[in-house]
């Protein structure tokens, strides 16, 4: 069976009558041009998904539900704490996000960030989130936060996550991020600070917190190349290929 096209339906439109609005109807009809009779996938993007026959496609788009499932929960949250960057590869990595499962990025103001810090996340972030999952086929979108306060206001929203590493590219971190870190069930979260790095009054500050300092290796990684990497690895301890 070929892939299907997916569309996001969100979680207070999955109720009948089903239509798809906006920017995903016009995707359907405009670009796509599905007609009556065609089937579709859809998801929420809180683990809901199912098949959906389209019936109309004049005056807005209306589906008939087929089935529906829901996926499970991952054991392991993990969760990305990105010191906030005036960077032209944020969409690309919230793209990346989806695809290795990241349940949720927080943006935090810096004390070396460029450019202030917008109070809520950007509709266009939530459309490259989009972009990623129907891409991937995950049902899941990563929540996007932003965080005021600077390291303090970071800490506080970190308090309750069971694994804090904080990723440091200072000569002072004496190990390694280690598969055994991986390895544990809960949350976790992944703090990484802008380009310019972080201060080293914010690292102190974050280990008097009791986050772990950890590093990636032998040299500096840029802000996006540390984030995927730390996503990546967790992927991989998630879902370990077989032998």
């Amino acid at each position: 069976m070929p892939r299907l096209d997916s569309f996001f339906l969100p979680p207070e439109a999955w109720s009948s009558p089903f239509r798809l609005e906006g920017d995903e109807a016009r995707h359907l009809v405009k670009v796509l041009r599905l007609a009556p009779g065609a089937t579709i996938r859809c998801f929420d993007g809180q683990g809901r998904e199912g098949l959906f026959t389209v019936e109309s496609v004049k005056g807005g788009v209306l589906l008939r539900p087929e089935s529906e499932s829901l996926a499970q929960r991952p054991a392991v949250e993990t969760w990305l704490a990105l010191g906030w960057n005036k960077s032209t590869r944020r969409g690309w990595l919230l793209e990346k996000a989806v695809e290795l499962g990241a349940t949720g990025i927080l943006f935090w103001e810096a004390g070396r960030s460029q450019g202030g810090m917008p109070d809520l996340a950007k509709e266009t972030w939530k459309a490259q989130l989009v972009a990623g999952a129907k891409q991937c086929g995950n049902p899941w979108l990563p929540r996007l936060e932003m965080v005021p306060g600077g390291a303090s206001g970071l800490a506080g929203r970190c308090r309750d996550f069971e694994w804090r590493y904080l990723l440091w590219e200072s000569s002072a971190v004496e190990r390694g991020l280690t598969s055994g870190d991986l390895a544990h069930a809960g949350r976790r979260v992944f703090i990484l600070g802008p380009e310019g790095g972080l201060t080293d009054a914010e690292a102190a500050f974050f280990q008097e917190a009791g986050c772990q300092a950890v590093s990636l290796g032998p040299r500096p990684l840029r802000w996006e190349t540390a984030a995927l990497l730390c996503l990546g690895l967790s992927w991989w301890a998630a879902n370990p290929l077989s032998e």
